[in-house]
């Protein structure tokens, strides 16, 4: 009895994954030739690719043969890839309306912490995106400015000690820290002290949170690609128990002593206490409202959304600035002209504001924001976005129909390295990002924290904290790399975001 039915299992198997494996076919879609289980991902999902490698390869792939589109698989489940700018301009933006959500699974109930505006889906994303919006307005930078002023002091002189005992320092890890206790205190207000303590409690959640594997990667994409039905059925949960209880208990114990004692601080907590308690954001100390101007909707946030987003506001905000921080540093250290010019432009900016490190005086470093700007191109922390169709679409131009539950994958890596628009590709070169260099590309060809409706709602607040700690650091030392260092760079294959292979070891040397 049981062979024939392992006969009959096989059989349907293979049915099964020839059907899969025919989709794009029957589309009449050219597609790469997938491999049985894995699809057009095998070197991602075994450990050998990072996801930026991975992605582009295929990116690549449909670039050299003219293509505008092509269809690729993630395990069984079909993707579609575009090529043209302009397709990717219609699915990000102009027809948005297809294509609202991300995609990633979330299920509130069992996983708290899942449901923030990352993940979240339609009219529950909209109604907190328009919520959140205002917390992330320049007005609101410039409130948390001082938060990211006063912890660069720690890095500095953490660099210094190092300068001064002409010792070498592992940067990305240094890093790290400087931007964990950053989100720290602008997300909770807590004082992580990480730069003086690598072994601090939020550090080594820091770590624990980016910690790859294979079968964390195996596991994230079987919860994407295997049916939501199934994975919700199975009360599938997409973050580390331990984790989940670390950071609900951060959350619960800040939201309960700052209401208890009615604690004012100028940071992100305090504008989704008063999401909690009001249901809009003021410029003020109150965050409790009186019951007449409570918001009319009565839409205000509960506690595990407050979490959710401190949740995300965390993993946003620590990773990806402390790669991009990583990644400049290495291509300053590998190009010493154009690290003299930064440091130049920014010693020259903050003489005109008394030596001070002012939120003005950042905005001002005209040639910092190109250095930002291609460290970002040539190395975005999040080199793939996503999309799901949700409703049926015509390609414009073509007769393909995308049909609703089709994975749509963006490249943002392969975009970037693309010679059509950045030539020499490989070379980091910041007078890209010239105003009269940036007139001549085709919009939608740079976007580090994706485009549109659905465009990364951190990114002012990302970019000021990269800025905040590469001033901090040309304006006060040189840096070069040391030998221990593997070069050229090489993306980790187990790490989401992407990141550097190994240690960064740097030489850092005061330059006053």
């Amino acid at each position: 009895m049981l062979v024939p039915l392992l006969i009959l299992l096989g059989i349907v198997a293979y049915l099964y994954k020839k059907w899969s494996y025919s989709y794009w076919k029957r589309k009449n879609l050219y597609y790469i030739e997938p491999e049985s289980f894995y699809g057009n991902i095998k070197d991602l999902m075994v450990g050998k690719s990072s996801l930026a490698d991975q992605y582009k390869s295929l990116y690549d792939e449909f670039k050299s043969k003219g293509l505008r589109h092509g269809g690729f698989y993630e395990m069984f489940a079909p993707a579609y890839m575009p090529i043209d700018i302009e397709l990717t301009k219609s699915i990000l933006q102009k027809d948005f309306q297809n294509f609202r959500n991300h995609g990633e699974y979330t299920n509130e109930k069992v996983d708290p912490l899942s449901g923030h505006l990352l993940n979240l889906s339609d009219d529950k994303w909209k109604n907190l995106r328009a919520k959140l919006t205002p917390t992330f307005t320049s007005g609101k930078m410039k409130m948390m400015f001082p938060t990211m002023v006063s912890c660069s002091s720690g890095l500095k002189d953490l660099l210094k000690e190092s300068a001064d005992l002409q010792d070498v320092v592992d940067i990305k890890e240094i890093i790290s820290r400087f931007t964990t206790d950053v989100i720290g205190s602008a997300a909770f207000g807590l004082d992580c002290n990480s730069l003086k303590n690598p072994n601090s409690e939020f550090r080594t959640f820091g770590r624990n949170v980016f910690k790859g594997s294979t079968w964390r990667r195996i596991r994230r994409t079987l919860i994407n690609t295997l049916p939501e039905g199934l994975v919700t059925f199975f009360r599938v949960k997409r973050t580390p128990k331990e984790i989940e209880e670390f950071f609900m208990g951060v959350v619960n114990s800040t939201v309960k002593y700052r209401e208890e004692n009615k604690v004012f601080r100028k940071d992100f907590m305090h504008l989704l206490l008063q999401l909690k308690n009001k249901g809009y954001t003021t410029d003020d100390e109150d965050f409790l409202g009186a019951p007449d101007k409570i918001s009319k909707d009565g839409n205000l946030l509960t506690l595990n959304e407050v979490a959710a987003q401190c949740f995300v506001f965390f993993l946003a905000g620590f990773e990806t600035s402390a790669t991009t921080v990583t990644f400049a540093l290495m291509e300053l250290a590998q190009n010493p002209d154009v690290q003299e010019t930064l440091r130049k432009d920014i010693n020259t900016v903050l003489k005109k504001h008394n030596n001070e490190m002012t939120y003005e005086a950042i905005m001002s470093m005209n040639y910092l924001d190109q250095v930002v700007n291609e460290t970002l191109r040539k190395h975005p922390p999040a080199s793939l976005t996503g999309r799901v169709c949700n409703t049926a679409y015509k390609v414009p131009g073509t007769d393909l129909i995308i049909e609703p539950g089709v994975k749509i994958r963006i490249p943002i890596q392969g975009i970037h390295r693309d010679p059509e628009y950045y030539p020499d590709p490989e070379k980091f070169d910041p007078e890209r990002f010239s105003e009269e260099n940036k007139a001549t590309r085709p919009n939608f060809t740079f976007m580090p924290f994706g485009e549109g409706p659905r465009m990364c709602i951190g990114a002012r607040f990302g970019l000021l904290q990269v800025k905040v700690g590469l001033a901090t650091i040309i304006g006060n030392f040189s840096v070069t790399l040391n030998e221990k260092t593997l070069t050229p760079i090489k993306y980790d294959p187990k790490a989401i975001i992407s990141g550097v292979k190994g240690e960064v070891w740097l030489n850092v040397r005061s330059v006053h």
